[in-house]
């Protein structure tokens, strides 16, 4: 059965393409937008309609969607993406008891949560190309004023991705600890990308715990925690 693979808003569409751009060595890649990839004709949204709608058809769509994820963030090129965004509104009642309509801001059209993937985040607030950072590991624009997207927001974001810092060399870095204290220090060092490098210094910490366990039994109380003298 064909689930809609060869339609131009298939998540797999997009990774072809992707991969298309890493093949040319093209060092900057703009997908505008993801939105289609989730609700276009093709999308995510489409392929559960067209699986029955039900719950359990999630199991198929979701490794579909993760893929296209995983592609933009593990690709060598960097990827800038645009979503469409939709007005939220709530209905509540005011202090006279009336029913009325509040408007709660703008949601992006595609998957929750995919801001948290982001290394930044702009969010454009009006109809003057005003935007703001909603979503910042680099530290350059979460805080500041509302400002128009130019050339120099461009140069500063490179400078940050050639500033030497990377996300392969921390992983690296991370691995070669063999304390805890060592792994603080690192901890201390990518601030900026802690929720990228969460799992990893997670891991290491553990790995550190399990041979000081095994090294010095003795160190280590029946319930697991370290004995301090």
């Amino acid at each position: 059965m064909s689930l809609i693979y060869h339609l131009p808003t298939a998540p797999e569409r997009y990774i072809e393409a992707i991969t298309v751009c890493e093949r040319a060595r093209i060092t900057v890649v703009i997908i505008d937008s993801i939105t289609h990839e989730w609700n276009g004709s093709g999308g995510c949204l489409d392929i559960h309609e067209k699986l029955g709608g039900r719950f359990q058809d999630w199991a198929i769509v979701t490794p579909r969607h993760q893929a296209f994820i995983d592609k933009i963030l593990q690709s060598e090129c960097h990827i800038i993406t645009t979503t469409r965004r939709k007005i939220e509104y709530d209905i509540d009642r005011d202090a006279s008891g009336k029913l009325k309509i509040q408007k709660l801001g703008t949601k992006e059209i595609t998957k929750e949560g995919y801001e948290y993937e982001l290394t930044v985040n702009f969010e454009l607030i009006n109809e003057n190309h005003l935007v703001r950072a909603s979503k910042d590991r680099t530290g350059l624009f979460m805080n500041k004023p509302e400002f128009i997207i130019n050339s120099t927001t461009g140069k500063k974001i490179l400078e940050w991705c050639n500033s030497g810092t990377n996300l392969q060399d921390a992983r690296e870095k991370i691995k070669a600890t063999s304390t805890v204290d060592e792994l603080k220090v690192l901890y201390n060092q990518y601030s900026n990308w802690r929720e990228l490098l969460e799992h990893d210094f997670k891991l290491q910490k553990d790995t550190i715990t399990t041979k000081e366990l095994l090294l010095n039994p003795k160190a280590f109380s029946t319930n697991g925690s370290t004995n301090h003298h």
